[in-house]
């Protein structure tokens, strides 16, 4: 396993998950909150929001516990595969009409976390 492709991956997913969660944040709070969505929608789009940072922390933590055990490597392959199919969705979904998600860094940051997992633990 490469240690430096781990560890790559994790802080690539840390610097995601903290500016999703707090940059992030701001700017999509403001234009959810200053839409006319009903409360509720509004409610389960913050906590959806940070689920997504949920999951980009505690994969950067993943990632760097495989890095300095690599006996834990089967740990590795959830934080993968999500990222992988994370990736593939914004993708999909932006080359199948909605191609501003192109233009965001979810599918870039979820697919090098992705590779760098993959790649490190190969």
């Amino acid at each position: 396993m490469a240690f430096w492709l781990l560890m790559s991956g994790a802080l690539l997913s840390l610097v995601g998950g903290l500016f999703h969660g707090v940059a992030g944040h701001r700017i999509y709070m403001a234009n959810i909150n200053g839409s006319n969505l009903e409360q509720i929608a509004k409610t389960l789009s913050l906590v959806s929001w940070h689920m997504f940072t949920i999951m980009l922390v505690v994969g950067a933590g993943t990632l760097a516990c495989v890095a300095y055990n690599p006996a834990m490597k089967l740990m590795a392959y959830p934080i993968i595969l999500v990222n992988a199919g994370g990736a593939l969705m914004f993708a999909g979904l932006g080359l199948g009409g909605h191609g501003q998600l192109i233009r965001l860094p979810g599918m870039y940051l979820m697919g090098g976390t992705a590779i760098l997992g993959w790649l490190g633990i190969a």
